[in-house]
This record gives C-alpha cells, sequence and structure tokens, in this order.
C-alpha cells in the first residue's frame, strides 16, 4: 500500500508547470501537475488512455478544436492519439493519471511556459 497527499509540500515553478509522481500502482502512474495562472502545456498527446482531474483552480483544455474549462472536482478521460492543449486560467493543481507503460519523461518535455 502506498499514500499520499496531493495537497502537500506544493512548489509553483516559475519556468513552467511542476510535475511530481505521488506514486506508482500495478496499472498507473499518479501524478501532480502544479500551474501558476498562465502556464501553458502546448500541444501533445500519448499513446495510452490518461485521466485528468482537476484538485484546486481552473484550468482551459483543449481537444478537438474545442475548448472545456475544467474547474475544481472536475473530471476528463481522454483516449490516447488525441492530441490536447492545458492553458491555467488560475493556479492550479492537477491529478493526472497514466498508464504504467507510459513515461513520467514524455509528461516533463512536454514544451511549456
Amino acid at each position: 500500500m502506498e499514500s499520499a497527499n496531493i495537497l502537500n509540500d506544493i512548489i509553483y515553478k516559475e519556468s513552467g508547470p511542476a510535475i511530481s509522481v505521488l506514486f506508482q500502482t500495478d496499472a498507473t502512474k499518479e501524478v501532480r501537475i502544479v500551474f501558476k495562472q498562465g502556464q501553458c502545456m502546448e500541444e501533445h498527446q500519448t499513446p495510452y488512455p490518461i485521466t485528468v482531474a482537476m484538485v484546486e483552480g481552473e484550468l482551459d483544455f483543449g481537444v478537438d478544436g474545442k475548448i472545456l474549462n475544467l474547474v475544481k472536482g472536475d473530471l476528463l478521460n481522454l483516449d490516447g492519439s488525441v492530441p490536447h492543449d492545458l492553458l491555467a486560467k488560475s493556479d492550479c493543481i492537477v491529478r493526472l493519471t497514466l498508464s504504467k507503460s507510459d513515461s513520467v519523461q514524455r509528461v516533463e518535455s512536454v514544451p511549456s511556459s
């Protein structure tokens, strides 16, 4: 058993979103992404499905030519190979669930500001 608190040790980076692994299970990697207002992750895609959970804040999630406004409590599931981008409308804390086969380094390499 592993446990973590997504709200502990929050650090906002000036250079782009702060990405940290909370823990891994047999099937997933649970990742926290912390955005300062105005920070973004440019369009990218993952080879595996993901789940995005808004813990705090407001985020514009661009997908399929639409902008989905996500707020605290919202959940979003996205199939693999679907291009998407993120823009923080306020300071945000996001929980990202990745497939165990996916790489956190891939997430860290997404162009951001």
